[in-house]
């Protein structure tokens, strides 16, 4: 159950004082001296992610004291769920007011378990909260975000092609949205040869997967998000620690499934136009090679420098098909490079944009919404770098330069200049447990992208 919000489910629940460390000592003195001695008893002092429960005569739990940073912090109170005895909780008088929508979401994702396989480690305590719109769309976001978790942290057995297929198919048809895909050699005869090359060589064939919706007379959005289920690296294979978390390199497309959902759920004004290239970058005698010449739907001839660079080669495919249709706005989300990493770790995902009023409106959401994210350039003096001698250019660069930057270069030449492009290369991954954000698959730039399209 997690978070309450009608009315008739509600009954009596233990109140939350929330503070932060400035306020502690007043919020102290307001307490009786029973309770006080026990919270002091207890080294509460206010410090983000503290808790103290405060007993009454008969050992229940009468309220709980919660420290924060600050109250527009959107996991303020995330840790609360998986710390706090089972229960009802609400939220009461304190010297920090947060707002129910906030609540709402960190405490819907600090419940998050990723539990397909294994049972979670405890039930969490549930929130009672005020239902409105606002509370509404901030659970609709973080059932988003639960969708990018679920999707990224599932392993590729249960995760193919096929199946990103099957999770699309059903967002679009809960939401109203029309559903269509390309398998295996279709994609050849519908002149999806780059996306072909890439996942020819699984066992599980390739596909373009696609979900229109929308009115006609609206501005069109294409959102395009990396699909490749799994990735040895191809013939130039990783190394096994490398290839140990390739589950996740399909981190785009479940950022762009979430996203499409939002935007049908929402009933945005846009006409939306997503698309997941599908495959699995595998190992076998029909596996594209280094030295190959792969041809792209928009008839730009790629020299493959490393197989393991596939995630642009497919994007360009998808991209191509996209900009065909003439969007206002393109965004697309992969999992592009470990350069970025190297760069800014695991933590920020990087944005490149060829439109300043989109990179304007996408950093100014970022900062609003907490949502963090950093703009590095397409500086095209870069594009030498993938020149090649026996085809347009080379899929890889040389060198090891500016990687992240030379895949969203690579993706720039198929961007026409007068369509507004944002690219995000994410990681889709914690790489470490925080409140809200367990170990596992995350969603990066979606609460910031959204809130720029609305």
């Amino acid at each position: 159950m997690s978070v309450i919000t009608d009315k008739k489910a509600f009954e009596k629940a233990v109140p939350i004082a929330v503070t932060d460390a400035k306020r502690a000592p007043k919020l102290l003195a307001s307490l009786g001296p029973t309770e006080r001695r026990w919270a002091e008893g207890s080294g509460f002092d206010g410090a983000p992610d503290t808790v103290c429960a405060i007993p009454d005569a008969k050992g229940n739990i009468a309220r709980v004291l919660a420290g924060v940073r600050d109250a527009a912090d959107p996991w303020a109170l995330a840790s609360l769920p998986q710390k706090l005895p089972r229960g009802r909780y609400a939220l009461g008088k304190g010297p920090v007011a947060i707002a129910q929508e906030n609540a709402a979401f960190a405490w819907d994702l600090g419940s998050y378990q990723f539990t397909r396989y294994k049972k979670g480690k405890r039930k969490p305590a549930d929130l009672q909260v005020e239902g409105s719109a606002r509370v509404k769309e901030s659970l609709e976001m973080a059932h988003a975000v639960r969708l990018v978790r679920d999707l990224v942290n599932t392993p590729t057995e249960d995760m193919g092609p096929e199946d990103l297929s099957d999770v699309a198919r059903e967002q679009a048809e809960r939401f109203g949205g029309r559903f269509d895909e390309w398998v295996g050699d279709e994609l050849l005869g519908q002149n999806f040869p780059a996306i072909h090359a890439v996942g020819r060589a699984a066992a599980r064939p390739p596909r373009l997967i696609e979900i229109n919706w929308g009115n006609p007379k609206h501005p069109r959005v294409a959102i395009v998000g990396k699909g490749v289920c799994f990735d040895t690296g191809g013939l130039d294979i990783k190394t096994a620690e490398g290839m140990r978390l390739m589950k996740k390199d399909m981190g785009g497309a479940a950022h762009a499934i979430a996203l499409a959902r939002l935007i049908m759920q929402r009933e945005l004004p846009v006409r939306l136009h997503m698309l997941v290239p599908a495959v699995e970058n595998a190992i076998a005698g029909n596996a594209y090679r280094p030295g190959d010449v792969i041809r792209t739907r928009k008839g730009l001839n790629i020299e493959i420098g490393n197989t393991d660079a596939e995630g642009r080669v497919i994007l360009c495919d998808a991209i191509a098909y996209a900009v065909e249709q003439q969007p206002k706005t393109l965004i697309d989300f992969a999992t592009l490079t470990g350069a970025a990493r190297v760069a800014l770790g695991p933590e920020l995902p990087v944005l490149f944009a060829n439109d300043e009023k989109l990179a304007k409106k996408l950093l100014d959401a970022a900062e609003a919404e907490r949502d963090p994210m950093w703009r590095l350039p397409l500086w095209r003096n870069y594009r030498r770098l993938f020149d090649s001698d026996v085809a347009d250019f080379n899929n890889s660069g040389r060198g090891g330069f500016a990687g992240s930057i030379v895949a969203a270069l690579f993706l720039d030449y198929f961007v026409p200049e007068d369509i507004a492009w944002a690219h995000f290369d994410v990681f889709a991954w914690n790489d470490a447990s925080r409140p809200g954000r367990p170990l596992g698959g995350e969603a990066q730039g979606l609460r910031a992208v959204l809130a720029a399209l609305s």
